[in-house]
């Protein structure tokens, strides 16, 4: 491909697009302290064990693409917190900031010309960067989807 350099900010904007549906920052943006760890009837899950689990997962995916050396992670003991309820504030703010922050890192590989999209990852089978971005946005994009939900069953959505 001659220039992909289109091609590359198209993928790494799909990590943290809303053009079909509410994206991360949205989902997480205003939700009350005491909402966080409130699961609803019916569902498995708190807005905690969402956005921690969208942020284990990606920085697993991270570490998988960036690391000289990778461990395989526990499933689902080292993707999901324990706790319905965060720690602390502070927890519920550094997840969402982590969150971002690995999400840029992500996109910074992507548009790097000399990260070869298509290339195997080193610390894998036969998984590419590519197929590892797009797993990214489609697993983030499904738990925004939940977090919504939750949202909207804890009457604290504001569309």
């Amino acid at each position: 491909m001659p220039d992909d350099k289109e091609l590359r900010k198209q993928i790494a904007r799909v990590l943290e697009w809303e053009e079909g549906h509410a994206g991360f920052d949205r989902a997480v943006e205003g939700l009350p302290q005491q909402l966080r760890g409130r699961t609803p009837k019916g569902l498995p899950y708190s807005p905690w064990q969402l956005v921690e689990h969208i942020r284990r997962t990606q920085a697993d995916i991270l570490e998988f693409c960036q690391a000289d050396s990778y461990e395989e992670k526990q499933w689902p003991k080292d993707y999901w917190p324990d706790s319905a309820e965060p720690p602390s504030p502070k927890a519920w703010d550094d997840s969402i900031a982590a969150v971002r922050r690995d999400r840029l890192a992500l996109e910074v590989q992507t548009t790097n010309p000399k990260t070869d999209l298509t290339a195997k990852v080193p610390n894998g089978t036969t998984q590419t960067y590519l197929r590892e971005i797009l797993l990214v946005a489609d697993h983030t994009a499904y738990h925004v989807g939940e977090l919504v939900v939750v949202r909207r069953l804890l009457e604290a959505w504001p569309g």
